[in-house]
């Protein structure tokens, strides 16, 4: 078959895609395994907000090629997957949200804690903390990962499910794949990373007779109470409530652990600290050393010792790596702490140390704003 014959043959099945409604949903319940398995369901948020919206990408014929590719690869149906990604749609104000932030914008931690260190985060962590306070100890006991870590991540990324984003994931997932920034230094990288989600995200709806195009999730096509990215959800998403499905929209069990179980995966250590306070020596500190791993834990406590970071004595009896981690504090000192391997465990959630600290701290406000 020519090209050109590829391309009339797509936009054909596409045409026929934009005029489907949920007869389309319903051939592909049909067609997928017979496999006892309930679809996704959408949780609540609140509407809408009214985003400007560009072409369907049912008009990009390099788009299509790359669905019809998919399909055959994954073992999708063509119609079905043609019909997901034709009836997306570009969306300008993602492309924006996923530029780099403007060169030499300053770091801030105290700024950044406080978005998520408050008042109305701290009480939702409690009442979610009691409300699940028995799903919360069968999690921390079958996976070793504290209840404050689990509670801390919700909290932070969806203010316990009241914040769960309402883009739609396949604009999403789209937008980022097909028309990542090109300005962004790691376009390409990106763009292959959400070209993977997309996969992801296709695999997961079509197994589960979900409707793609009904799913609503962050700007980057995050879902859920915990924000899991499709892979994730794949990869790390538990059934904990024993309903036979996992459901990170409704099921609170689901959620804390899925949450659990991701931290297990990566090497959660039972026991360890997150980090230890550290000063600074400034006669011996090879700080661009110590620096240098990153928030990658590398140093010895010896080591760290000589390289000018000094500990007390609980963190120089830590047997396992540290890492210098650095937040810069804007115009002010940064604040340094010695990340163990439980610190570097939390950034596999999300690369950065801000994040992790944060997740860290609000998890300890919550804890000491429970009722005794």
């Amino acid at each position: 078959m020519t090209r050109i014959s590829i391309f009339i043959a797509i936009f054909f099945i596409a045409a026929n895609a934009i005029s489907a409604s949920a007869a389309g949903t319903n051939d592909q319940k049909k067609k997928v395994s017979k496999a006892h398995v309930q679809p996704l369901r959408q949780g609540k948020s609140s509407p809408p907000k009214k985003e400007k919206t560009g072409a369907l990408y049912a008009t990009r014929p390099d788009v299509l090629l790359v669905a019809q590719e998919m399909a055959q690869r994954l073992q999708l149906d063509p119609q079905w997957t043609l019909h997901a990604v034709g009836q997306a749609h570009f969306m300008p104000g993602i492309a924006r949200a996923a530029a780099p932030p403007p060169q030499g914008t300053p770091k801030n931690w105290t700024l950044y804690r406080s978005r998520f260190i408050d008042p109305i985060r701290i009480r939702a962590g409690v009442k979610f903390w009691q409300t699940n306070r028995e799903t919360l100890e069968r999690a921390q006991q079958e996976t070793g990962v504290p209840a404050a870590i689990v509670v801390g991540i919700i909290g932070v990324e969806t203010i316990y499910g009241q914040q769960i984003g309402n883009y739609r994931v396949m604009d999403a997932l789209c937008t980022l794949a097909f028309d990542f920034p090109r300005d962004h230094p790691r376009a390409t990288e990106r763009a292959t990373f959400f070209r993977a989600e997309l996969e992801a995200f296709l695999k997961l709806t079509y197994r589960t007779h979900t409707d793609p195009l009904a799913l609503r999730g962050s700007y980057a096509g995050a879902m859920g109470w915990p924000q899991f990215m499709p892979s994730s959800w794949e990869q790390y998403a538990i059934d904990f409530d024993g309903d036979g499905r996992v459901d990170l929209f409704h099921s609170q069990a689901d959620v804390i652990g899925s949450v659990a179980n991701y931290f297990k995966v990566f090497k959660w250590q039972p026991g360890m600290p997150t980090h230890f306070a550290v000063q600074l020596n400034s006669t011996t500190l090879d700080k661009s050393t110590l620096l240098a791993p990153d928030i990658f834990p590398t140093f010895t406590p010896a080591a760290f010792t000589a390289l000018g970071a000094v500990l007390d004595n609980i963190a120089l009896q830590h047997t396992g790596p540290l890492a210098l981690v650095e937040l810069q504090n804007g115009a002010a000192p940064a604040l340094y702490l010695a990340g163990t391997e439980n610190f570097y465990a939390i950034t596999r959630y999300n690369w950065s140390s801000y994040y992790a600290l944060a997740v860290i701290e609000l998890g300890q406000a919550v804890a000491a704003a429970m009722p005794k």
